[in-house]
């Protein structure tokens, strides 16, 4: 049974949502999140490290590290004990205000936001996009919505997209943008 984590959202906000409840979350469109990254794994360059941005309880790491992949580290300000906890993988504990005003430290191949991006808000993407391609290449959104259509933001282009569906026939989307590309 699929957990309803948007009433919370509504009631205690994003953040809020996060601080109560970040040692007990679980993404409950994992099967998605998890077709979809094995389905495209091979588009994604990955050796010289993949960031798992907004990492949760490491759902996107864990598909990651099955697959083979090495170099795998987390960010999230609220699930960062329970990804280290899940994952056995370092995780850096920094915000999307953290990342706007410092960047993010070290390069990578590839980073990947699972569920989160579509959170931030809109006067606040760009700048979070920008720290988060000086430092990778590709960044890969996976969602369950839209949102955020990137490649409206200047300089940032859709390289490739795919979609799956849930039982009920919620699409989740994954879509890979690069910078000037």
């Amino acid at each position: 049974m699929e957990k309803k984590i948007r009433p919370l959202y509504d009631q205690y906000g994003a953040d809020g949502y996060y601080q109560a409840f970040s040692d007990a979350y679980e993404n409950p469109h994992f099967p998605q999140i998890s077709a979809l990254l094995q389905r495209n794994l091979y588009r994604m360059e990955t050796s010289g490290g993949v960031l798992d941005f907004s990492a949760g309880g490491g759902e996107v790491s864990k598909v990651l590290v099955e697959a083979g992949i090495q170099g795998v580290s987390g960010c999230d300000p609220y699930t960062h004990e329970l990804y280290r906890k899940n994952t056995g993988l370092p995780c850096l504990e920094l915000s999307f205000k953290e990342v706007i005003r410092s960047g993010l430290p070290g390069t990578y191949s590839l980073i990947i936001s699972s569920f989160a991006l579509h959170l931030c808000p809109e006067k606040d993407l760009f700048p979070l996009v920008w720290n988060l391609f000086q430092s990778a290449p590709l960044l890969v959104v996976l969602t369950p919505h839209k949102r955020p259509e990137l490649a409206q933001l200047a300089g940032v282009e859709l390289l490739w997209q795919d979609v799956v569906e849930n039982e009920r026939g919620k699409k989740v989307r994954i879509k890979a943008y690069g910078y000037g590309a």
